[in-house]
C-alpha cells in the first residue's frame, strides 16, 4: 500500500483492514508533512465513519484503590502516596443508578472500571448484575477489571458485556519502565480471553510517560497486528500525578513532554491502521487546548469521555465539551445513527 500519498480513488483499499503493518510503514506514516498525514487519516476516517459525529462516553470507578500493581503512571497503586482512599467494590444498584445518570446527561456509552490486579470469583456476580443493569438502559457497556481468567470473561460475555478494556500501556521494549508486577504478556493474554468470549476488545495505551516516538511506532504496530484490531482504541494523555514515579519525573521535567501536534500524529496513524476502529481521546484532555483536541478530531478521533472526572483525575466538563462541540460543528454520533 503506498502511504506517501492518500486518493479518493484508494479508498476502498485502504479501509480493508491489515494485520501485517511493519515498523517501518509505521514510522513512515509518523514521517509524514503533518498535513498530508492529517488528510490520509481524515480520508479514512470519512470512509469508514460518519465525519463529524463523536461518541459520548462516561467512565465510573466502581472500585477505587488499593491495588497491588506498581504501573508507574497510577494513583490507586496501594505503594505510592498520592492521597487516593481505597473503597469497596460499589453495589448493583449504585452503579446502575449512576449508569442511569450520565444516559440523561448525553452519554451512550458507560464504562466501568475498578482497581484490581484481577476480580476474584466471589466478585463475579456482582459484576454481572452491573452488567445486566446497565445494558438495560439501553446503554453500551465496557469494563476494566485487570486480567481475567478464560472463564471469567466467558461469564462477562454471557452476561451481554459489549466491550472490556485492558490497555497495553506502551511499547514492548518500554513496557519494563512503566510496570513490573504484571508483564504484557500478561495483558495479550487477558485480551485472547476476552475475544474468545465473544466480547471486544478495548485496548490502547499512554503516551507522555518519557517513551520515544519509536515507542509509540512499537504502540500502534503491537495494536494494529493483533489478530483482530481492537474495536475501541483509547489513546491517553499522561495526567501526572504526584508520588508516582512517571508523574514525578515529568512534573520535575525529567521527561519530555509530548505536543498536542505529535499526539494528533499518533491519533492519525492509529486510525489508518486500525480503520474500523473507534478512537477514543481519553485521559489527558483537561489540560489540552481546544485547538489540539481539534487537531485530533481532524486525525480521526471520535470518541471522548464525558463528565468532570476520569476514575481519579479530572476531565473537562459538559459545558466546555458543549461549547466545543459548538465551535466545531460536532455532534454526538447518536444524534445521526
Amino acid at each position: 500500500m503506498r502511504i506517501d500519498d492518500y486518493q479518493a480513488g484508494e479508498r476502498a483499499a485502504v479501509v480493508a483492514p491489515r494485520h501485517d503493518w511493519t515498523r517501518l510503514e509505521i514510522a513512515a506514516l509518523f514521517a509524514l508533512p503533518f498535513a498530508d498525514l492529517l488528510y490520509q487519516a481524515q480520508g479514512v476516517h470519512r470512509a469508514v465513519f460518519a465525519s463529524n459525529a463523536v461518541q459520548m462516553s462516561q467512565l465510573l470507578s466502581i472500585k477505587t484503590g488499593g491495588c497491588p500493581e506498581d504501573c508507574g503512571y497510577c494513583a490507586q497503586a496501594a505503594r505510592y502516596q498520592t492521597g487516593v482512599k481505597a473503597d469497596k467494590l460499589m453495589t448493583a444498584a449504585e452503579v446502575v443508578a449512576a449508569a442511569a445518570a450520565a444516559k440523561a446527561g448525553g452519554a451512550s456509552r458507560f464504562c466501568m472500571g475498578a482497581a484490581w490486579r484481577s476480580p476474584k470469583d466471589r466478585d463475579m456476580p456482582q459484576l454481572i448484575e452491573m452488567v445486566a443493569g446497565v445494558r438495560a438502559l439501553g446503554l453500551e457497556t465496557c469494563m476494566t477489571l485487570g486480567m481475567l481468567t478464560e472463564g471469567q470473561a466467558r461469564q462477562l460475555g454471557e452476561a451481554g458485556l459489549d466491550f472490556y478494556n485492558h490497555n497495553i500501556d506502551t511499547s514492548p521494549e518500554f513496557y519494563g519502565d512503566v510496570a513490573t508486577t504484571r508483564g504484557q504478556d500478561a495483558r495479550l493474554d487477558t485480551l485472547a480471553h476476552v475475544r474468545n468470549a465473544g466480547v471486544s476488545v478495548c485496548c490502547g495505551g499512554i503516551i507522555g510517560m518519557g517513551e520515544s516516538r519509536e515507542d509509540r511506532i512499537g504502540l500502534i504496530h503491537t495494536l494494529a497486528t493483533m489478530p483482530a484490531h481492537p474495536g475501541s482504541v483509547p489513546i491517553n494523555g499522561l495526567v501526572p500525578i504526584a508520588g508516582t514515579p512517571i508523574g514525578d519525573a515529568v512534573l520535575q521535567q525529567q521527561a519530555p513532554a509530548v505536543d498536542g501536534i505529535e499526539f494528533a500524529r499518533t491519533i492519525a496513524v492509529a486510525r489508518i491502521t486500525m480503520p474500523h476502529a473507534v478512537v477514543r481521546l481519553s485521559a489527558g484532555r483537561e489540560a489540552m487546548s481546544d485547538e489540539a483536541q481539534a487537531l485530533c478530531f481532524v486525525a480521526g478521533a471520535n470518541s471522548i469521555f464525558v463528565g468532570d472526572r476520569l476514575l481519579t483525575t479530572n476531565n473537562p466538563g459538559r459545558g466546555r465539551d458543549d461549547a466545543l462541540f459548538d465551535k466545531l460543528g460536532l455532534v454526538p454520533m447518536e444524534a445521526i445513527a
